[in-house]
Parts: structure tokens; C-alpha cells; sequence
């Protein structure tokens, strides 16, 4: 039976729900290019872009989606032959390393353990070991979309810097950023890669790439660069537009100016504390679903299950029908599982534009149909999850 005639619900963990606050900031005219409002305001999302990041850095844009910035931050930074660190958690560090290595970079994987985060005890003994300082980069996810860990992007930097080491520190933030505490100087990341699609509430189509002072140092003798993603242009004063490689792309700038106040009016701190609840909201619901033969967290350790995305594994429940009941039959889409995911995991974005509606609508919709499949299921995790909303509503 069909019950999905409301507003269909995006519960993957990108794209995110876009608010129709941004929405409505798209719909206008045609402006001038080349003076006037839309330079005004893209100025002004470049001058705030930082603050995301909590960065003295500079940040970049280019019309991309985050596999796009992956390629900015590596052509801008690197050179032909240079040994690249890739810290392996999941499926998306291991898609940043090849792209290095197609661009002519040397690829070394450090595999985090199964069903873990990264052992930043591991990076500090790889770099103390590379004592010639072949390593030019080390490359990080803070969290892994596919695999919902969440990375200790700090605790990471801090062991790089007790090395001693002088490669580069990257860090993907796309499933993470406007979601997650993240704290670019503090934790001496010298490159940060984001996209506009989830925290940031902006429909797919900027890569955001952020660049501390070490990172454009390295810049001057990148060898990669090529002219579209090349930052010396991008760093124009002169001809605005150079900041895109050409046209400006105008619904977006308008989008972020919104997403941006947004985020601003509510405070970042506090962005980071509403996707907490929500995110122990929805891990208190798998824990009490769980039951042997069905529903189970990917990531073992509770201390690195991630505040924007959780994967749940699906033992003996069939995923891919999960997801299609609360689809076709309730008007819920799930995030399908990723690369050795596929078939036996779902996902559940909590990121972005949400409030409790949203969620617990999401989980009790799961549970619904979990209980349509005749799914083994521990208790409710419906009423788990609302004790969590409850709680935090009280505080």
C-alpha cells in the first residue's frame, strides 16, 4: 500500500534538505556579471567562508561538487611524483588518494581498522619513520559518508606536528562541515575540502577548498596546476570573475549569501550541538532496533560514530527493499549502502536544514517499515529516539 501523497523527505546524507529560505533566494534575474549586487554579495560570501572552517585561511570556489575540490586541492598544492599519505577509513579517503594518483602523485595507503576510525598512534609511528621526508601530504576524511566514521581530526593533527613532519595535512569535510566541531587552525589542517550539498544546506554544485598559509606556500611550486583550478588566478582582485574561471554561478552565490546567514543567526556552536542531539537521537534508535540477525552499527566503537551520517548494517534484513518500502510506500528516501556496502547497509543523514519532526518522522517511518518486512527488531526505536528529543528539549 501507498501512502507517500505529502512532500517526499531526503533522509540521505547528501544532498541534504534544501531550506526554502535558500530556495527562494535562487529564483531571480538574470543580474550583471561584472559589477553591482552579485559581486557584492559573492565578495561577501568569500570574506565569511572562513568562519565556517574556523580559519585565518583563504577559501576558493569553484563550480564542482566535492570530487571537483578534491582536484583543486591536490593540482594547487602538489607536484608530479610527490608520495601522498592517505589515511584509509572508508571509501572516500581511498577515492581522494586515486585521484592523486591519476594526476601523477605516489599513493601509500594507511587502512584504519575494520569497521574503525583512523589510529592516529599509527600515523605518528609512519611519520616518524619517514625520516627523508618523503611524504608531501597526508589526506584525511573527518567523516566518511559511506562508512559513518567519525575521524579525530584533531587528536590526528596533533601527532603530526609532535613528528615533526612538514607534509601537508587534508582533510575532507563534506559530510562533516556546518554539522560537526571542526576547527581548521587549531588542529593545523593546511588544506580543508568541502561542498555546498549537505551542512551548508546549498544545492549540489560548489567545491569549497580552504588554504592556510603552509598550503599556499606550497602552491609556488605545484607542478599539477592546471588553468581552471589554478588558485593564482582564483586569487583575482582585479576581474571578479576570475575567482570562477568565468561566469559566476549566480543561483549558487545567492544560495550560500542565505545559507551563510542562516548558520550566522543560529551560531555555528550551536548548529553543532542541535546535530549532536539529533545524531543521539538517531544512534539511540539502531541500538534499540538492533537484534541478532538484523539491525547492527557499521562503526564498532561508539566514540567515532558520526554526528551527520549513520550506516546501519542489515544482517538478514534485505536493504535494498527497506529502502524501496520507505520510498515507494511512505515517501522517505534512505541513503542506499556504497562500494562493499551495496545490499547490505542503509544510511541515515542527519545534517543540515532539520528539526525533530524531520527525524523522528524518519525513524518512526524506518520502523514502520521494518515492521511491514517482519524484520526482527529489539523494541521501538521510534520512542527511544523521542526520549533523546525529549531530554534535550527539557534542557
Amino acid at each position: 500500500m501507498k501512502l507517500n501523497r505529502g512532500r517526499m523527505l531526503t533522509s540521505m546524507p547528501g544532498p541534504s534538505v534544501i531550506p526554502e529560505r535558500v530556495l527562494s533566494a535562487m529564483h531571480t534575474a538574470m543580474p550583471n556579471i561584472y559589477e553591482g549586487a552579485l559581486i557584492d554579495t559573492s565578495v561577501s560570501v568569500f570574506d565569511e567562508l572562513p568562519a565556517i572552517a574556523k580559519t585565518s585561511g583563504r577559501a576558493f570556489m569553484a563550480i564542482s561538487n566535492g570530487h571537483g575540490a578534491w582536484e583543486m586541492a591536490l593540482t594547487n598544492t602538489l607536484c608530479r611524483g610527490d608520495h601522498v599519505l592517505v589515511l584509509e577509513s572508508g571509501r572516500f579517503a581511498i577515492g581522494w588518494g586515486n585521484q592523486a594518483n591519476v594526476l601523477g602523485a605516489e599513493i601509500e595507503v594507511l587502512n584504519a581498522p575494520a569497521r574503525g576510525a583512523i589510529d592516529p598512534q599509527a600515523v605518528e609511528e609512519r611519520l616518524r619513520a619517514d625520516t627523508d621526508h618523503k611524504i608531501k601530504a597526508v589526506l584525511a576524511v573527518q567523516v566518511d559518508t559511506a562508512s559513518g566514521v567519525w575521524n579525530d581530526i584533531a587528536e590526528i593533527g596533533r601527532v603530526i606536528r609532535a613528528s615533526g613532519h612538514p607534509a601537508l595535512f587534508m582533510v575532507d569535510c563534506i559530510a562533516s562541515l556546518g554539522c560537526v566541531e571542526y576547527r581548521m587552525d587549531d588542529w593545523s589542517v593546511d588544506v580543508t575540502v568541502g561542498g555546498s550539498q549537505k551542512g551548508l544546506m546549498v544545492p549540489p554544485g560548489l567545491g569549497i577548498v580552504w588554504a592556510g598559509e603552509k598550503a599556499m606556500s606550497a602552491h609556488k611550486r605545484a607542478d599539477m596546476r592546471t588553468p581552471y583550478w589554478d588558485w593564482t588566478a582564483r586569487q583575482s582582485n582585479d576581474a571578479h570573475y576570475l575567482r570562477y574561471c568565468g561566469t559566476a554561478p549566480i543561483q549558487h552565490i545567492y544560495a550560500m549569501r542565505t545559507a551563510l546567514d542562516m548558520i550566522t543567526e543560529e551560531g555555528l556552536e550551536a548548529v553543532w550541538a542541535r546535530h549532536a542531539v539529533f545524531a543521539d537521537a538517531v544512534r539511540a534508535a539502531v541500538e534499540a532496533w538492533s537484534a541478532p540477525g538484523g539491525l547492527e552499527f557499521n562503526i564498532i566503537d561508539p566514540a567515532h560514530r558520526s554526528d551527520s551520517t549513520t550506516t546501519v548494517l542489515t544482517g538478514s534484513i534485505d536493504a535494498e527493499r527497506l529502502c524501496r518500502v520507505c520510498e515507494d510506500g511512505a515517501g522517505l528516501t534512505l541513503g542506499i549502502g556504497l562500494g562493499d556496502f551495496a545490499g547490505r547497509a542503509f544510511r541515515i543523514g542527519h545534517m543540515g536544514h532539520l528539526n525533530p519532526t524531520m527525524v523522528l518522522g524518519t525513524l518512526a517511518t524506518i520502523e514502520a517499515a521494518l515492521g511491514a518486512m517482519d524484520a526482527p527488531v529489539g523494541s521501538s526505536g521510534a520512542t527511544a529516539a523521542a526520549r533523546v528529543v525529549s531530554d534535550a528539549l527539557k534542557s
